[in-house]
């Protein structure tokens, strides 16, 4: 038996002071083990603000558990004998501090998990991997959940999350305001550019920041992405200084806005707070629990409550959930068979379709865009013009800064993508231009003309949307919440069936 100290390894979206490796060992007899390796910042092409958010943020962390009594070993990406490997350097870590155990915290993906389970047997020392308690929900409790239904649908897991923590019941146990669900009042267009629109915190880069940046912007030039507009908290009190700010002052309008959209306006109401969460700088229950502080308070709405805390306790638990059942092959279902390439302008953002020039402009300066951004414009188009989802999927696991496989594959491969054939949505979420135009005020100064559907100005969205509810008929007609869309189909006439989808080959012909 060795008689070394624990080593407890703490991964780059563990950055928790109460995970649940550090509370199985005696701080004064363990070591923590971070790592900045190579094969995390390129098996997919990062964004470079996000990696340098990750990798600031771990140097931050390990800081603040120095100051707490923990020994870190640190591991540098530029560090000469790096291995580029979590396994490696543990194995690294085996040699230098002969450990007598290994305690990690369960990892967020499959790929990783694959090499965690794998250290035992290669270090011949026993290894605990504990359960990541982060989280709401249990494996075993979502694997409980889903096994006693037919269909895995968010709406009834979110109740279950409600009813399990208590938040927005009454006294009898009841959903506050006798629903549970208030999206249907959370659907509203922006009411126009607003001088007092709440902005969240943009962090001045200190010492440590600033050197992550200059190693970024050397070692990582090839990837997409601009660092001059780096913002993003690196510390937890930082993060919590944006928590504060959100609530403060964007959530009493948060609900109402969720859905809007707006040129060059890429925040709005949101609270640009998932890549804190998703790293572990916040904590996803106490962050839901002062929102309902505020609501009981009568200092935020009910829907605008119900919203935020449907996204985290539902929304949130929910993807995990299925990312986890559903098993490591979930990314590459393909249930409508769509095979064509990603289009370039996904890494330029040079297009004349203005709605998607502007999601993928701000995605390419911020790492950000919005949810309905992601949902209703670069996943919508890639869902009517038939994007291959596994091109898809790695371009939303680069591009954002709170993008981790677990999140990102069910919200793209299952909701934007319908790929998963209806496992996480009733219905594919597509639509023509009309929706966008609704929804912001992209539509206004675009070349395309919004209400065309053929014609060389003809916005794409319309005959794209037309050419999908054609070519998917056999997968999709009888869909009870497509019906509406093919009868309006039906009813058109031979020649505007035709024209429309030789607009739409035209098009996507051009995307080659």
């Amino acid at each position: 038996m060795r008689d070394g100290p624990f080593l407890v390894p703490v991964l780059g979206d563990q950055l928790s002071h109460d995970l649940a490796a550090l509370r199985a060992v005696d701080r004064d007899d363990a070591v923590v083990l971070m790592m900045e390796v190579a094969d995390e910042t390129t098996y997919v092409k990062h964004h470079k603000a996000k990696i340098a958010f990750i990798l600031s943020a771990m140097r931050h962390h390990a800081e603040a558990l120095r100051a707490e009594g923990w020994t870190v070993d640190y591991v540098r990406l530029d560090d000469p004998d790096n291995t580029g490997s979590f396994t490696g350097e543990v194995a690294r870590a085996v040699k230098r501090h002969r450990p007598r155990a290994i305690h990690v915290t369960e990892a967020g993906e499959w790929r990783v998990r694959a090499m965690l389970e794998s250290w035992a047997d290669r270090f011949s020392i026993p290894v605990t991997i504990h359960e990541d308690d982060r989280f709401l929900c249990s494996h075993a409790e979502f694997d409980t959940w889903a096994a006693a239904r037919k269909q895995m649908r968010m709406e009834f897991f979110y109740r279950d999350m409600r009813r399990r923590t208590g938040l927005l019941l009454d006294q009898d146990g009841q959903p506050e305001g006798g629903q549970w669900n208030y999206d249907a009042e959370n659907r509203k267009p922006a009411p126009g550019r607003d001088l007092l629109m709440p902005q969240p915190i943009r962090f001045r880069p200190d010492a440590v920041t600033e050197e992550v940046l200059g190693i970024v912007a050397e070692r990582f030039a090839d990837h997409i992405g601009s660092l001059d507009s780096f913002h993003f908290a690196t510390t937890r009190e930082e993060a919590l200084r944006q928590q504060k700010r959100f609530l403060d002052e964007a959530l009493p309008r948060f609900g109402d806005y969720q859905d809007a959209m707006l040129t060059d306006e890429p925040f709005l109401w949101h609270s640009v707070l998932s890549p804190y969460l998703n790293v572990g700088l916040l904590d996803p229950l106490a962050l839901c629990r002062e929102v309902e502080t505020r609501f009981r308070a009568g200092k935020v709405p009910l829907n605008c409550a119900e919203g935020f805390i449907r996204q985290i306790i539902g929304w949130r638990e929910y993807v995990r959930g299925v990312y986890w059942h559903e098993g490591p092959d979930y990314g590459s279902r393909n249930a409508l068979n769509a095979t064509r390439d990603l289009p370039g302008f996904y890494w330029t953002g040079e297009t004349d379709m203005r709605c998607m020039a502007q999601a993928i402009g701000q995605t390419i300066s911020q790492a950000y865009a919005h949810h309905i951004q992601r949902l209703m414009i670069t996943g919508n188009f890639a869902l009517i013009a038939g994007i291959d989802p596994r091109q898809v999927h790695v371009w939303y696991l680069e591009v954002y800064a709170d993008a981790y496989e677990w999140v990102e594959m069910p919200n793209t491969v299952g909701m934007a993508l319908f790929a998963d054939g209806g496992l996480l949505g009733s219905k594919p979420y597509a639509a023509g231009g009309a929706y966008i135009n609704r929804m912001s005020d992209y539509c206004g100064r675009c070349r395309y003309d919004v209400k065309k559907r053929v014609g060389e100005d003809a916005c794409p969205f319309n005959a794209l949307y037309w050419d999908f509810i054609a070519r998917n008929g056999k997968k999709l007609a009888r869909n009870p919440r497509m019906a509406m869309p093919y009868r309006n189909w039906a009813r058109m006439t031979d020649e505007d069936r035709a024209a429309i989808r030789e607009q739409a080959a035209r098009f996507l012909s051009s995307l080659a």
